[in-house]
This record gives structure tokens, sequence and C-alpha cells, in this order.
């Protein structure tokens, strides 16, 4: 390790996940001499690699768990180019993405149609764009169109130079509910906006699928920032959409990086070893405690344990929790004095389960659904069992060239943070076999073409707290977490649990408490 002078502050990082390292990147930048302790066997967390066997003898890595960032914002990107990764950047295949429905009606199939491409978490922005109609029907679109008259109405006085006529009800539910800051879901919003055939057949499929979660309790200021401004602006949810979208940066609104967004934690890991900080894999934080004053403030003691090789007390200036929620709950609780209540503990979540398949199928080559599904809640899961399917080497080129042929890489998730414990829908705990089994059989419904025939190779990855649970009830418990850490010098906490699902939103809350 690199001799620093006496005088360095030191910080200790909780944590090897893509806050964690950026974290202890942003430390070491400031001058920090830094410790990261992790308690699996490798870095990365959720944005970590997998490798699959291709004949030949030849190897393909791909994403374990994120595989691509928002653009809506610029953190991901801008950290992106400080880290030299900039021409690594890769925008998506422009095919879209598509939609598995239940039947329409009596004597009907299951469909697949193609998601709105103008949307936010599903919610239309154009809603005379066929696809639209193509998945609501003509009563459900009918509804919808309803949206639209307050906003006509706003436009009509506009235009005639009069402000007369009262804001309609709903509006002014959701103008007192941004003035008040009221806890606001986004079924509440699309419900009352929309209607249920929006809400049942657009939203939840995306809100499952992208959050894994039910839209009547998730939270729509922590998923989609912003739209509840505009649609009380707009006088329309379909025009806050198209408002929202249309600020947002041109093009596709994901990106990745050439060979997978693990490549962007290799080059945070590898930058934090170079600048000489210590890094503990296998290495779990026991205890936090508040050590002996400084020049600089308050010092923090942390145990820590490593298997065998017994504990550890580590005192330092700073400390940075960047574990799940549940684990960072469990530090934080004892130094709270009575501020975080155990009963808060966020919940652990019923996990989710990837299996990604690499299969040889022709029938793929044209993308039948473009760069995948999302599937709708009220889908049994007797009929399709995954929440999603991404057709990775539709979405991004880079993985086509290097897999040749008509050989392509499909996944598919399982597991809902809505699930029962007792549900017998597949998911985080089914074993790896059956879950295999159950991919090919979906993949071959969700797609149209038989794949089973053709597998090469699989793996399977279980994320237990990969998702954090972004109801109003955890917004509250987190701006309460919030308000705590403000008055604690020296203590910070970060990820998914804190900043919402994404990268976009690790990424900026991160740099935002580390570097303020």
């Amino acid at each position: 390790m690199t001799s620093r002078p006496a005088a360095t502050p030191t910080a200790l990082v909780v944590g090897g996940g893509v806050s964690g390292l950026l974290s202890a990147w942003e430390l070491v930048r400031a001058g920090y001499e830094v410790t990261l302790v992790e308690a699996g066997d490798s870095l990365g967390g959720c944005v970590a690699p997998r490798t699959v066997a291709l004949p030949g003898g030849r190897e393909l890595t791909l994403d374990a768990g994120a595989e691509s960032f928002a653009v809506r914002t610029p953190a991901v990107r801008d950290l992106v180019d400080e880290l030299g990764l900039g021409k690594a950047v890769v925008a998506p295949h422009p095919g879209g993405s598509w939609l598995y429905l239940p039947p329409s009606g009596p004597g009907q199939d299951h469909r697949a149609v193609p998601a709105p491409r103008l949307g936010i978490l599903g919610i239309p922005g154009d809603l005379d764009a066929p696809e639209v109609a193509e998945a609501l029907g003509a009563d459900a679109l009918e509804r919808a169109r309803r949206d639209l008259e307050d906003s006509l109405v706003r436009s009509a006085d506009a235009t005639s130079g009069t402000h007369s006529r009262p804001a309609p009800p709903s509006l002014d539910t959701w103008r007192r509910a941004v003035e008040e800051g009221t806890p606001v879901t986004v079924g509440a919003v699309v419900r009352d906006r929309m209607g249920e055939g929006v809400l049942q057949t657009l939203v939840a499929p995306v809100v499952a699928g992208v959050h894994s979660a039910d839209p009547d309790t998730l939270d729509l200021r922590t998923v989609a920032p912003g739209l509840l401004e505009a649609l009380v602006a707009e006088g329309s949810l379909a025009r806050a959409v198209a408002a929202r979208r249309a600020a947002a940066p041109p093009g596709a609104v994901v990106a990745s990086l050439r060979g997978g967004m693990h490549t962007l934690t290799a080059a945070l890991a590898e930058d934090v070893l170079r600048a000489g900080a210590r890094v503990l894999t296998g290495t779990r934080a026991v205890t936090l405690a508040r050590g002996s004053g400084s020049a600089r403030g308050h010092r923090w003691t942390v145990e820590l344990t490593a298997g065998a090789n017994g504990t550890e007390a580590v005192t330092v200036d700073r400390v940075v929790v960047a574990t799940d929620g549940p684990r960072a709950w469990d530090l934080l609780v004892p130094v709270s004095g009575g501020a975080l209540s155990p009963a808060d503990r966020p919940r652990e979540g019923a996990g989710v389960a990837l299996v990604t398949l690499v299969v040889d199928a022709p029938g793929l080559d044209a993308n039948p659904r473009g760069t995948g599904l999302l599937v709708s809640p009220a889908v049994s899961s007797d009929v399709v069992g995954a929440k999603a399917l991404t057709h990775v080497s539709a979405k991004w080129d880079w993985a086509r060239q290097e897999l040749g042929g008509h050989r392509h890489v499909l996944r598919l998730s399982y597991g809902r943070v809505t699930d029962a414990p007792d549900s017998a829908a597949p998911g985080y705990r089914t074993p790896e076999e059956d879950l295999r089994a159950r991919a090919l059989a979906d993949a071959t419904a969700l797609t149209g073409v038989d794949v089973a025939a053709g597998l090469v190779d699989s793996f399977v990855v279980r994320w237990k707290s990969a998702l954090p649970a972004a109801t109003t009830d955890h917004r509250t418990r987190v701006e309460s977490v919030r308000t705590w850490l403000e008055d604690q010098p020296g203590l910070d906490a970060v990820g998914a649990w804190l900043a919402g699902t994404g990268l976009a939103a690790i990424v900026a809350d991160a740099r935002r408490r580390i570097v303020p």
C-alpha cells in the first residue's frame, strides 16, 4: 500500500457494488486513505460479469445484472467519460420492445404487441400511435383520450384569452399533491387520468418487469421524477409524458458499453486499486460505533470479520455504508439513538432470478419481438412464468457480432417484489434445472421460435435484495434516514435502496453524497 502522510484523512467503504466502488473512487481522488470491504468474494455487485462457453473453445462475457443505463440525465455518461470509456458507449438497436398480454376476449389467445415507443413507465405520450390502439382496443383507448380533454380546455382558454374556467377536479388533486408533497403512486395517477385499461395493459407490465413492483404501491416521484409536476403544468398525463421525453437527450432512452456494463465497475475497481486503496473481499462489517473525536470531528469504528481470520477494528474519519437496505439498517440503527427503528428495517423482498440462454435459432435472426418483451402480471405463471425477456443479441449489436451465425443470447427474469412467500410462480427459490427448463419453454412462447433444441450454454444468477421497494412508505423512510444522516459528520449511506432503481439514480446520488 502506498505510504501517506500521517495527517491523511481515512475512510472505510462498506460494500463493493457500484455505489461502493464509486464512493471509494471519489474518496481516493479527494485525498483519503481508503479501505473498501466486500462481504462476497468479488466486486461489482449487480453490475458484474458472467462467462458462457461457445463451440470451438471460445467464450463470451455477458452482464450478470444491469445491462444498460438511462440517458435522461448525464450522471452515468459523465462517469463513463471520466473513466476513459466514452468511445465504448453504444445505443440499443432501434427495434423497440414488445408486451406479452392476456387474451383480449373470450376465445382469444395470449398476444404479443409492440410497446408504445413514446412513453414513460408504459404511460403513452402519443394516444394516436397505432401500437397504442393495437394494445388497448377501442374502449380503453376512448377512456384514455379523456386525459386530453383538460389540456384542450386549457388550450382553448389560452387562445381566447380567458382563464375563468375552474381546473378539472382531478387536476386540483394532483396540484395539491405537488404543493404539499403528499405521496402519490403510479397506479393512482394513471387510473385517474387514463383509466384501468392503460394501467393494466401498458403500465403494469413495465412496472412489474422493470421495477418488480405493483403500480398501486410504486412511488411516482421515485421512479419518474418531474412527471407529476409536468402533469399539472400540461393539464394532461399524455402531454406530460411527451414533454418529459422531448426534454430528454435525443435518441434512445438507454445506452450501454461495448462488451457490457460490467466493464464500468471493472474500470472503477482498477482505478481504486491503482490509487492505493486497500480492498478486502470476503470481509464483512459487523458493527459500527462512534469513535473518539479528532480535529476533523467525529471518528467512527467499524468491526470487521473475515471468516477464520477473526475480527479487526478499524477507526476512520469517514464511513460510507454502501450495502443493500437491510444490511445498512443493521449497521446504522445501533448508532442512531432511536432515530431509526428496527421495526422499519427494509424488507428483504422475494428475490429475483435471471436465466441467460445461448441458443442456435435461425428463427430469431429477424428479431421477431424487437429487443425483448415485458410480460403482463395478468398472464398466469402457468402460461409464462418470466416477467421479462431481453433479446440481448438483438438489442446490442456488439453481442450479435461476437456470436456470429444464427446464435443468440436471451435473458429471462423471474420473481417480483409482490410475490407472496408461498407463491408457486418460478423465482429466486426455484431450482436451477427447473429454471432452465422453464426459461426454454417461456422463450419459445414469447418469441414464437422453438429454441430448446438449439441450446448452447446457459447460466442462472440470483439476486436477493437487488430491487428496492420504491413504495410511498419506503420513500418516507428514506427521507427520515437522509435527515438523520445530515447530522452525522463523517457518516454516509448510498445505494439503490436510498437512490432508487437504475444506474443513473445510483451514480448521481452517490456522487452528491460523497462530494457535495
